[in-house]
Order: structure tokens, then sequence, then C-alpha cells
């Protein structure tokens, strides 16, 4: 399929109820076909991307938007522009009571020109993807942010290390919060996770409630060269597809 071609309409995908879906759409390859992908979205996502300041930034927005609904509508046999959204009360879309009843979840993240998205029926997910940057202080924004013992496996990592850690925790952190729909609201010591490379499962500790951390799974995913990404799913006995 050539996902460049702005107003590119899927035939039915199948989402099988033990599978997680992982999409990753090259944005910059297709966001400058801006006013075509603008004809998919509500009024109100229209409104949220005339708000960016910077052209780049609002035609990958909008494009991202595009694209959630491409997918969503191949997956309901619908049209992409007549799907609508519900937020939770920390911003978590869902989708919107005329298709409730699929109950198709997803989550998507988006980092310089690129977007994960992630899609599971009656589970909770959560995708985050952060293009790796190494200009700032690593140590103190993990002692801001991490817990005790991410501190402790990122410092006892040798430099040429310590960036690709700190991104690999980042996305993790960043997944399992995006998945149980809390935001901000949960303090990012109160879990800790793996900053081992690889990990199928990299959720180490949950609390106050330790038995937490048994109903969920993070993994490391492929974000592409350059990026690290994670996604945290709720449950076990899934298999992950990947398409691009």
């Amino acid at each position: 399929m050539n996902i460049t071609d702005a107003g590119f309409r899927m035939p039915r995908i199948e989402l099988a109820e033990d599978e997680v879906q992982l999409w990753r759409v090259d944005l910059e390859a297709i966001r400058s076909h801006e006013s075509s992908w603008q004809e998919l979205l509500s009024s109100d996502e229209t409104n949220r991307a005339a708000r960016f300041h910077f052209a780049a930034d609002r035609q990958r927005f909008i494009a991202s938007r595009a694209w959630l609904r491409t997918i969503l509508a191949a997956f309901l046999v619908a049209e992409p522009s007549e799907l609508n959204f519900s937020y939770s009360k920390n911003e978590k879309p869902f989708l919107g009571s005329a298709h409730a009843e699929s109950g198709i979840t997803f989550n998507v993240s988006h980092s310089g020109g690129i977007a994960l998205y992630a899609f599971a029926r009656r589970r909770q997910i959560g995708v985050d993807v952060e293009q790796i940057r190494r200009d700032f202080d690593v140590e103190s924004i993990a002692h801001r942010f991490f817990s005790a013992s991410e501190q402790k496996q990122l410092a006892a990592l040798p430099g040429s290390e310590k960036v690709d850690a700190f991104f690999r925790c980042w996305t993790r952190k960043e997944a399992y919060i995006k998945a149980i729909g809390e935001g901000l609201s949960l303090p990012l010591s109160q879990f800790d996770v793996s900053l081992k490379a690889l990990e199928t499962n990299a959720l180490l500790a949950t609390r106050p409630d330790s038995s937490e951390a048994e109903r969920w799974m993070i993994r490391e995913v492929p974000g592409g060269p350059g990026y690290s990404a994670a996604l945290c799913v709720r449950g076990r006995g899934w298999r992950l597809t990947h398409w691009r």
C-alpha cells in the first residue's frame, strides 16, 4: 500500500481479540498533503490544528489524526470522516458511542517525523515514541522524574550508554501512564521499569499496589533509527503485529 497518497482508503483490516497491532507512519512523507488530509478531520481537530504556530507541526498533527481515522475506519468498515471520539477526564481519546461496541482501543504517539499507533480490542494500551537527543543533562532529569531504582540502574551504566537507556526508561514510563489513562496525576516514582534493551516485559514494580505489575506488560518496540519506543498492554496472552 502507498501511504504517501492523501485520501488513501484502506480495505477492511481484521483485528483479532488476542492481537495488538502497532503501526508506524512516516509523517514527513505525507504531511505536505495537508488540505486533503484535513477533509477527514472534525471541526474540533481542525481548530486544534490551527493553534500550531509552525506549519510543519500543524501538518504533522493533521496527518497523524487523518491516519488514525483511516486505520480505525478500516477496522470498522466506516468512513474516516464520520468517526467521532470521546475523551476521558485526562484527555485520553476513545471511540464514541456509535462504534463503542467494537471494543477497539487505541493510543497514539508522535515525535519528530514519526507517529506510532497501537490498537487492540477490550484491552487498555499505551504507546510512546521519542526522538533521541543527546544535548541535555541526562542524570539531572532522571533525578527529577525517575524512581530510585531507575536512577540506580542509570548510574551503573557507562557514560556511552546512558542516553539510550534514559530514553528506554522514559518511553516505557510514558507508555504505562498513557495505558492506565491517569496522565500526570500518577507520580512517576510510584512504579519501576527496567532500562535494559529488548525487554519483553520491562515493568518491574508498582506501588502502593504491588499486584498491579502482574496485570500489565511493557515491551520495547521499534521506533526506527534515532528513535526509542515502548508499548504497554493490560493482560497476557496477546500477540503483536507490526505494520509500516
